[in-house]
């Protein structure tokens, strides 16, 4: 099983980003927190469609799963028609505790888009 991370770096000791579709990095990693590989987000600086060109790379990877703070309504709906879940942690915790919190459960998951709050410059309006 492979699970993709956002993340503002290329390690899991970094933070969570909680914009899926402007993530610096996705993290791959197995069903055992091992980082398989990082994946720069080349759509990151897009006008638009970031959030899909970004669901694309992550569905590109076969994962199962994605883990991050928010994702907007069209990553959401090319996400959710490749069957990966989406679930939600938070961005203040690093990714390596992120996956942890999914290991044992405690993450939710979305199954809406989440709006984007301030501050996280991404503009999706989704619902939860």
């Amino acid at each position: 099983m492979k699970i993709c991370i956002s993340a503002t770096g290329n390690n899991l000791d970094v933070a969570l980003d909680p914009r899926f579709g402007r993530a610096m990095y996705f993290l791959i990693v197995d069903d055992k927190g091992k980082l398989i590989k990082a994946i720069k987000n080349t759509g990151v600086q897009a006008m638009r469609g970031a959030g899909i060109t970004a669901a694309q790379i992550v569905a590109k990877e076969k994962v199962e799963a994605v883990i991050t703070g928010n994702v907007g309504p069209n990553a959401s709906m090319v996400l959710g028609s490749s069957g990966i879940k989406i679930f939600l942690g938070n961005p203040t915790m690093s990714v390596r505790d992120v996956f942890q919190d999914y290991q044992k459960g405690k993450l939710q998951e979305a199954t809406r888009a989440i709006p984007c709050g301030p501050g996280f410059g991404g503009r999706g309006r989704g619902r939860r």
